[in-house]
């Protein structure tokens, strides 16, 4: 009988592994943090007003900020327009990205704009409540800067204005501005193209009642968000030195297993899954995006990375349940049904969440699920559920490993009637488990701390000549650590070479007969009946 290698291999070798994996997490961090600069650039854009004189005017209906094409006649602000009797319908807000000078680029891999409205308070004009801010937007580009714009998109959508006052002073006087939330405008799945231009009108329409009574429009400004070069070849080369990596070991696992004369039991079955799922998401695919338009990068990222949490979740599961010893009915996937459902459950509400945003994006890269109130409540639905299930899951998982230590902490009372050299040894196979499943526990923590700091955190820390990117760290560190900890578990869960029966000394110097097989704590290599080591040790004690 085979059993695993954790099981086998002398703690000296397993000590020898564990700092070289160590080595390589260091190294992660230390990949991020040090050579590229931070993951993402926002960079802040001013509205210029275009007035539309061309009429019906044969032309390019495209209106330039700047440059030798710019738009005929600008505004600075709208008592101008007043002034000339410009109506609001001529006014065009034209943004060109990137600034003068520069160019975008395809490592940049996506362009999220978020828009935000200045607008002053005046008597005759106050922000109502609830109220909708019509837009006509076109999104335009071109490789060069004589070549006529080609239009990307076209839309009419709307987004709700969410103003107050920052002072605190009682009174409100004209002119006092308001404080308004940043809202979500635009989504780009690449950044194919060297130059984009976005124009934009707010129509009036009184019949209709569109854009009435949202306060005097003072300035439209917008912050465009790209990955940054930098930061997309580190992270393209990280993938491409770890594909192999877990394909290679993923490959000597499966055939260490086919090589025992019994099937694959469910435990092994699902560390092979997990180094699938592994191997999926590290497929560097990226490397297309430089040169094809592929918008649904995106999404496409969404989907490998949902994958690979939902069945390291499950995986999670039946690790746990599969080392209950006293639990009768195990190595089938039907006895954890009611553990996997709430986990296909939210990865499908926060898959359906992101077809709603990301999926309509491919088509109206305009299109937001937060911009009505209907979409919002629907979105809030969808991570709410899927918040829902998240706690349901750490709760029992938490619950899981507190059976499993209790377990073995009761099975421990019949290790004092072994020999001492024999009761050393699963102490040792024991103290192995649980630090395993320490280790897991620590990654789930050291996932959930890179989102928080990722959400709070933008910055940088400055140690001597040396600059340490902290989100650059986190998404290169996190990703190493994932794909070190399924490589650690193929490896270390891999049948050993090692015959029990077969293994002299050692069960001469454990105190086992050659004939007597030895099923040891962390690895289930029967697919039927409890783990052998505490029927020994029962045995044992009872002699």
């Amino acid at each position: 009988m085979v059993g695993a290698i954790i099981e086998n291999m002398s703690t000296k070798k397993l000590c020898i592994v564990g700092v070289i994996l160590l080595i390589f997490q260091v190294v992660a961090f230390l990949v991020g943090g040090l050579i590229p600069p931070s993951p993402t650039t926002g960079i802040p854009y001013l509205a210029t007003k275009c007035v539309d004189v061309r009429k019906n005017q044969v032309g390019s209906k495209w209106f330039m900020p700047w440059g030798p094409s710019q738009c005929e006649k600008k505004i600075q602000d709208f008592s101008e327009a007043k002034d000339q009797d410009i109506g609001t319908n001529d006014i065009v807000f034209a943004i060109h990205i990137p600034h003068p000078n520069w160019q975008m680029s395809p490592w940049f891999q996506f362009l999220l704009v978020i828009l935000q409205f200045d607008i002053i308070y005046t008597a005759q004009n106050p922000i109502r409540q609830g109220a909708m801010v019509t837009l006509d937007v076109s999104l335009g580009y071109r490789d060069d800067q004589v070549s006529e714009w080609t239009e990307i998109a076209h839309s009419m959508e709307k987004r709700k204005l969410t103003c107050n006052f920052t002072s605190l002073k009682p009174e409100i006087d004209d002119g006092r501005q308001y404080d308004c939330e940043l809202l979500p405008f635009m989504e780009l799945g690449s950044v194919t193209h060297k130059y984009y231009l976005i124009n934009m009108r707010l129509p009036v329409n009184e019949d209709k009642f569109i854009n009435l009574q949202i306060g005097q429009l003072k300035d439209i400004r917008f912050v465009a968000i790209h990955q940054n070069g930098g930061f997309t070849k580190v992270w393209f080369a990280m993938k491409t030195f770890l594909t192999p990596s877990i394909l290679i070991i993923l490959v000597w696992y499966w055939r260490r297993i086919t090589m025992l004369s019994r099937p694959p039991v469910l435990l092994e079955k699902i560390i092979f899954v997990l180094g699938i799922s592994m191997t999926f998401i590290n497929i560097p695919v990226e490397w297309f995006s430089i040169g094809f338009n592929w918008t649904w990068m995106l999404l496409f990222g969404d989907i490998r990375q949902g994958i690979f949490y939902s069945i390291l979740l499950s995986f999670w599961i039946i690790f746990c349940g599969e080392h209950l010893m006293d639990q009768s009915e195990r190595n089938r996937l039907s006895v954890y049904w009611k553990q996997v459902v709430p986990i296909a459950f939210g990865s499908l509400c926060l898959f359906s969440f992101d077809m709603c945003e990301r999926g309509v994006q491919l088509k109206n890269p305009f299109y937001s699920i937060w911009a009505t109130d209907v979409g919002t409540e629907l979105a809030m639905a969808f991570i709410i559920v899927a918040g829902i299930c998240a706690c349901l899951y750490f709760l029992f998982l938490c619950f899981m490993v507190f059976q499993v230590f209790r377990n073995i902490s009761g099975k421990r009372c019949s290790l004092p009637a072994m020999s001492k050299v024999r009761r050393l040894h699963y102490q040792g196979l024991i103290f192995r488990f649980k630090f395993l499943m320490l280790v897991t526990l620590t990654c789930a923590a050291m996932t959930v701390t890179f989102f928080i700091i990722s959400q709070v955190n933008e910055g940088h820390w400055k140690w001597g000549d040396f600059t340490v990117q902290v989100n650059s760290a986190f998404f290169t560190g996190i990703y190493g650590m994932w794909n070190l900890y399924v490589f650690a578990i193929m490896f270390l869960y891999a049948p050993s070479h090692k015959c029990y029966s077969d293994a002299g000394q050692s069960n001469g110097d454990l105190g086992v007969s050659s004939g007597e097989e030895l099923q040891l704590t962390t690895t289930i290599t029967h697919a039927d009946g409890p783990t052998e080591i505490y029927r020994l040790a029962g045995k044992e004690a009872q002699e």
